[in-house]
């Protein structure tokens, strides 16, 4: 287990919502959604405050929450809510992507990533919504994808979603909220419409049965291959890399709490 301390920077279907199994410890708290379009389990419990400076337009899908950001052309983060009976389903992945048409021009398209070299990476996975078709193609939109080393695409990103699932099986249900993470004052874009290239992806999780517990991860933009290129962090520690507050409207008893701590074995 490593931590790597990243300079701060920029960056950030019809499905039925899930119920949210936490919403009485919520209401008892005084935390309501500020938004009745959104889920109450998202709006309560993954909206991450937005960074000063920082461009950020709130779509909200059937089953997640997209902070975009019409400067990077790629979300700032996205925020679901994954239940043990959403972990599995009967519909296939898709094979193709859409563009946001919601979204200001110019936005990402499918010609900015194609010939790029780097694939389209989902944030919310395909994975996770093979329970309902409209779900899936939810997840196709491009406000859910950033460019993405193949490689870590299809080998440890798609690992970390594996686990995920597991997760949510094992102990009913998890928060999730993960984006891109871009270190450098100049980054690399593709297409014509200049979409960034992240140069790592952050995710973090939380669990609020059983135990209260969470943890996160930062994935450099690459092969995936090597060791230092997955490291498990405190959610904290995500924060101060990412310069975001996650799950703000937790009780400060369990966020305090949850936060600060690393303990693997709470999840293993």
């Amino acid at each position: 287990m490593a931590l790597i301390v990243f300079s701060c920077g920029r960056g950030r279907a019809r499905a039925q919502a899930a119920p949210n199994t936490h919403q009485k410890e919520f209401e008892e708290e005084g935390i309501e959604a500020d938004n009745p379009s959104i889920p109450d389990s998202i709006a309560a419990i993954c909206k991450v405050a937005p960074l000063d400076g920082v461009s950020e337009q709130i779509i909200q899908k059937g089953t997640y929450v997209v902070s975009y950001n019409k400067d990077t052309k790629c979300p700032n983060w996205v925020a679901w809510h994954l239940t043990a009976e959403h972990a599995d389903g009967p519909y296939p992945r898709l094979k193709q992507f859409h563009e946001e048409e919601e979204l200001p021009t110019p936005r990402a398209t499918l010609e900015d990533y194609r010939g790029s070299g780097w694939s389209r990476g989902h944030m919310c996975p395909a994975g996770d919504n093979k329970w309902d078709a409209e779900a899936m193609y939810e997840s196709f939109s491009l406000a859910n994808v950033c460019p993405q080393n193949a490689d870590l695409n299809s080998g440890l990103w798609n690992s970390i979603e594996m686990d995920c699932r597991r997760w949510a099986r094992k102990f009913g249900d998890i928060y999730i909220v993960c984006g891109p993470v871009y270190l450098r004052r100049e980054h690399e874009t593709i297409g014509y419409n200049k979409v960034y290239v992240p140069e790592a992806f952050f995710k973090v999780v939380l669990c609020l049965n059983g135990t209260p517990k969470g943890f996160g991860f930062i994935v450099r933009n690459t092969d995936g291959n090597k060791k230092r290129d997955l490291y498990y962090n405190s959610i904290d520690q995500v924060e101060r890399i990412t310069g975001y507050d996650f799950f703000p409207a937790l009780p400060d008893s369990i966020e305090n709490e949850v936060e600060a701590k690393l303990d693997m074995n709470l999840w293993y």
